[in-house]
């Protein structure tokens, strides 16, 4: 049984759709990060960066309990004990890493930048505003770019790749994305979305996600309680 420590976001959901199409047992729970579990000391030693989604795996590699954080690690952890989505070669599997690594080190942060300084700045500064949504844009025509020749993002094969960089394309509208100029990768997106395990995936403690509204949750969620110094796990 795999504990899934998460909450209905892109990061959580990469997860949550992963153990869906693989078929593991596990169980979702939830960390809302607007009221501050991420905080929590029992969540900090798994996730010392007190970012979700984390993992707790009951049968580890060497038959023992293995703690994981940062959602690209756990993808390939689940993928290497599954033996399903990073392909079988050597080249398949540097090609779907590249990709997940394209996702993990841009297409995410950057996105995550767009929709903060577009929805949640309490202040727009338009610098910001627009330095992010260009970005964003670029970032879609990457991918474009690459799905015009490509199913997939790391060939013919759905992978841990796509299943990294879908969930943030479900926020493409906040992004300040126009899908009519990215057909490929609106032709990627819509195949991907009716997968049945990324409809479950997706549903995941769905319910239990509020709009981020109030002083308290933009604090937690922007504000010092991210910078203040946490207790040092032992």
């Amino acid at each position: 049984m795999i504990d899934a420590y998460s909450w209905p976001t892109p990061n959580g959901h990469k997860i949550h759709i992963m153990l869906e199409e693989c078929g593991l047992a596990y169980r979702a729970i939830p960390i809302d990060i607007g009221a501050g579990d991420q905080f929590k000391p029992e969540f900090l030693a798994i996730s010392p960066n007190n970012k979700i989604p984390a993992i707790v795996d009951a049968d580890g590699p060497d038959g023992k309990p293995i703690a994981l954080f940062e959602s690209g690690a756990i993808l390939i952890y689940l993928a290497g004990k599954t033996g399903q989505f990073l392909g079988t070669t050597d080249r398949e599997k540097f090609e779907t890493l590249q990709w997940l690594m394209f996702q993990m080190g841009g297409f995410g942060p950057m996105l995550g930048q767009a929709h903060h300084f577009r929805i949640y700045a309490p202040t727009k500064i338009q610098y910001a505003y627009d330095r992010y949504t260009n970005e964003a844009n670029r970032l879609y025509g990457v991918i474009n770019q690459r799905l015009e020749h490509s199913r997939f993002l790391a060939g013919e094969n759905y992978t841990i790749a796509d299943i990294a960089t879908f969930p943030w394309a479900r926020s493409s509208a906040n992004q300040g994305i126009d899908w009519t100029e990215f057909p490929h990768a609106k032709r990627w997106f819509d195949e991907v979305d009716a997968r049945p395990a990324v409809q479950r995936g997706v549903k995941v403690l769905a319910d239990l996600r509020k709009p981020l509204v109030g002083d308290k949750a933009t604090e937690v969620l922007f504000g010092k309680t991210q910078y203040s110094k946490k207790p040092v796990q032992k």
